[in-house]
């Protein structure tokens, strides 16, 4: 597949990324352009297929996201089949509550920069007849929980337009996957706790390769958010207020 794949410097995307070099995915890189996405590109060279090349593109700044993309298409030959949006910010709860600046980054970039980024996507995917998009939302937005009351708040708009995306426009060809990640062992999840069902980064990417492949609408990873998560969804109001979940 020829893929335009935004956030493969760090923890799940950088997985991802280097599993489909390995199959022979013709990949372009997009990034904040620091050293990150130069050292990723020729790892990726050195473990599989290299890149098509590398551009600039930060999530923070929708401006630029329309000539990062057509940058991309042009360093593939015109033709992409996959668009892959991995990139995003985390803080825990405390410290969104008790800043307010990063609390609007985290906010922007995880929904409203999200959302025009896969806007600029869609439009270039169903004008060549369609193609996937795939983006990393999370459990987070599946239920209002205390320890990610505003991170939650920007996933679950962010999976609610994915979906509807994906309603409206899988007929014109364009599958759009969200992927709803829990307790994945990176950078993003250092200095917490983990849980005895946490993830690592390359089990989450080969199933979400395989949900990709597949143009299967969502992907829980690890697999046992799946039923974690179906039993959050309906827990009673008076029990989520107790538990610390």
């Amino acid at each position: 597949m020829n893929v335009i794949f935004l956030g493969a410097t760090k923890g799940m995307g950088r997985a991802l990324a280097r599993l489909m070099a390995r199959r022979g995915d013709q990949l372009y890189l997009l990034g904040i352009g620091d050293d990150d996405l130069e050292r990723s590109a020729a790892d990726l060279g050195v473990d599989g297929r290299a890149p098509a090349g590398v551009g600039v593109c930060d999530l923070s700044k929708p401006e630029a996201f329309g000539a990062a993309l057509d940058g991309a298409l042009a360093a593939l030959g015109g033709k992409v089949d996959a668009v892959i949006v991995t990139a995003g910010l985390f803080a825990p709860q405390d410290r969104l509550e008790s800043d307010l600046e990063l609390c609007r980054a985290v906010l922007d970039v995880d929904f409203t920069c999200t959302v025009l980024f896969c806007e600029e996507a869609k439009r270039r995917l169903l004008a060549q007849g369609g193609g996937v998009l795939c983006v990393f939302s999370s459990v987070a937005g599946e239920r209002g929980r205390k320890p990610v009351i505003l991170y939650g708040a920007a996933k679950a708009g962010l999976t609610r337009y994915l979906e509807g995306l994906d309603h409206k426009h899988r007929a014109d060809g364009l599958a759009v996957v969200t992927v709803k990640p829990g307790f994945v062992k990176t950078g993003m999840t250092a200095g917490l706790k983990p849980p005895p069902f946490a993830g690592e980064p390359e089990d989450v990417a080969a199933r979400v390769l395989g949900a990709i492949d597949r143009r299967r609408p969502e992907v829980y990873a690890p697999a046992a958010w799946g039923p974690i998560m179906a039993v959050i969804r309906r827990l009673p109001r008076f029990v989520m207020r107790r538990v610390g979940f």
